[in-house]
């Protein structure tokens, strides 16, 4: 079966607006979807160097302001899936220009929200907004360049998604440093400004016919399965593993999951999803790879932002900024992977990334150390960040090669789904691992401090740096218990995220996607010509 040809009857690129886009009008385009991404990633991890900030002036609980932060991921992960393929039938652009518009308006309601139950609303509403752009920024590019143009493209989309989220905490961070935390609002604004100004003018429309209602069932599964997913993961870790509402949410999303897979089973080629694709080495290699290296990304972020702050003492922008090289060498990786690929095949490349960001946890899980502080992991983030940056944008090409044309809002939403699932499971998993590690190890290091000190201490490094402070001559046991059980928690965490990493290293190398042949150039011309006069009949 094949799935990447052109779709019978589907409205390619809307011509009516001057036909295929120049190279000129290609970079603009590229441009604005990636000025838009960047609006979105950024609200994903921005509001989480405000915390302190939203929890005085709102009067709320630590549970209020999580959820304040983690609501935007939920509505955007739920959403991305049906609001992709409600893109696909509608029109690419105006689902766009309508996403950025309800984003916009999200951050500005946020930024002067006087209450905690306004700032969840607004945060929701961005959600939406966030679910409308994602999809559609992928879907953009996958449906208006060449295809000897695509990869280069999906490389930059790709470094502004696995690289955005640091960048947009570091402006976010500087902006609470020199200003207000309200202030993190404008960021969005202004990149949905220009994204909006750039859509209008030189975006084109693209979108597909379909002989098929569109498959609402399986869009209202699909929401509730992601759903009951991400709030386990989310609130698995504050509320306990065995808490009922944590239960509760897993068997939920697990039933729902269960039903989507064979209410689309039962669809066929009428589903949202065509779920037999996964047999395919493409699709199942792409997402596995997104899920683990996302996971793994996210998992470090946990680790990572307590030592620099807890237990070498920086400030929340310095910490911001200790990430940046691991963020910069992920961007310039993720530009060269297409190039890397057509020389030594898609399956390659991936594997020579997995393979990279294993050997960064590893040189971080045996050189970390207190003393040595941010030279000893340095070496590893780099390696990190070039991995991961090769393996993500031959993924994203796997799993949007893998849907038919008129598919692709719905295979840019999976691929987001992955990423944004990968990242929740990361967190929770290494996260855990962390703290588990930690406390073990604190048991041993507090002998001969009170009880009361010592069981705040043992929640966490910076639980431990805080109550030192009214611990008198305790106070350095405390302190340098705290940092070396931290140092112990973390290399529990990377050994874990080495093992994940093989695992993944040893599926791609066995039954990741096919290398493929490198395309003359005249042959590519060719295929494009053709798809062209095909588009053209067509219209």
């Amino acid at each position: 079966m094949s799935t990447n040809q052109p779709a019978q009857g589907a409205a390619a690129i809307a011509g009516g607006e001057g036909g295929a886009p120049d190279a000129r009008q290609l970079r603009t385009i590229l441009i604005a979807v990636s000025i838009a991404l960047m609006a979105v990633i950024a609200s994903v991890s921005g509001l989480n160097v405000a915390q302190t900030h939203m929890a005085v002036e709102f009067g709320a609980s630590q549970n209020t302001v999580l959820w304040i932060i983690n609501i935007y991921t939920l509505a955007l992960a739920a959403l991305l899936l049906p609001l992709g393929a409600i893109g696909d039938r509608l029109g690419r652009k105006p689902m766009l220009i309508a996403g950025l518009g309800i984003f916009g308006v999200a951050n500005i309601l946020a930024g002067v929200a006087p209450t905690a139950e306004v700032m969840i609303a607004a945060r929701v509403a961005g959600g939406v907004g966030a679910a409308m752009i994602m999809p559609i920024t992928l879907a953009v590019i996958t449906s208006t360049f060449p295809e000897e143009q695509r990869g280069k493209a999906i490389g930059v989309w790709t470094g502004v998604a696995g690289g955005g989220g640091i960048l947009g905490m570091f402006l976010s961070a500087l902006l609470v440093d020199v200003a207000d935390w309200r202030w993190l609002f404008v960021l969005p604004v202004a990149l949905v400004i220009v994204a909006l100004g750039m859509t209008l003018k030189s975006v084109p429309n693209s979108r597909e016919r379909s002989a098929h209602s569109f498959d609402t069932v399986g869009a209202l599964v699909s929401t509730v399965a992601v759903i009951g997913l991400i709030f386990v993961l989310q609130e698995g870790p504050h509320r306990g593993w065995t808490a009922p509402a944590t239960l509760f949410s897993l068997a939920v999303g697990v039933s729902a999951g269960i039903g989507f897979v064979a209410w689309e089973l039962h669809r066929r080629n009428a589903s949202l999803l065509d779920v037999r694709l996964f047999r395919e080495r493409g699709l199942a290699g792409g997402s596995i790879t997104l899920l683990v290296v996302f996971g793994v990304q996210a998992g470090i972020a946990v680790v990572l932002f307590p030592f620099f702050q807890a237990v070498l003492g920086w400030s929340g922008l310095l910490s911001t900024v200790a990430m940046m090289p691991m963020a910069v060498m992920m961007m310039m990786a993720s530009g060269l992977a297409p190039t890397m690929a057509a020389r030594i095949g898609a399956r390659s490349t991936m594997a020579v990334g997995i393979a990279l960001a294993g050997v960064g946890l590893v040189l971080m899980a045996l050189f970390v150390s207190v003393d040595g502080g941010y030279l000893t992991i340095l070496p590893g983030m780099l390696a990190m960040g070039i991995g991961m940056g090769l393996s993500m944008t031959p993924s994203t090409e796997a799993i949007t090669g893998s849907l038919p044309r008129e598919k692709q809002g719905v295979a840019s939403a999976l691929n987001d789904i992955t990423r944004e699932l990968g990242t929740a499971l990361g967190v929770a998993m290494l996260g855990a691992l962390l703290s588990a590690g930690y406390r073990s190890a604190m048991d041993d290091r507090l002998h001969g401090v009170p009880q009361g000190t010592a069981d705040t201490a043992r929640e966490g490094v910076a639980n431990a740096v805080e109550v030192s402070g009214s611990a008198g001559s305790d106070a350095q046991q405390i302190v340098h218990a705290a940092q070396q059980s931290f140092v112990d928690g973390w290399q529990q965490a990377m050994w874990a995220g080495v093992a994940v990493m093989t695992a993944l290293f040893v599926y791609i190398v066995l039954s990741g996607p096919k290398n493929s042949t490198p395309v003359a150039v005249d042959e590519v011309e060719a295929e494009v010509e053709v798809e062209v006069a095909e588009a053209i009949v067509a219209r």
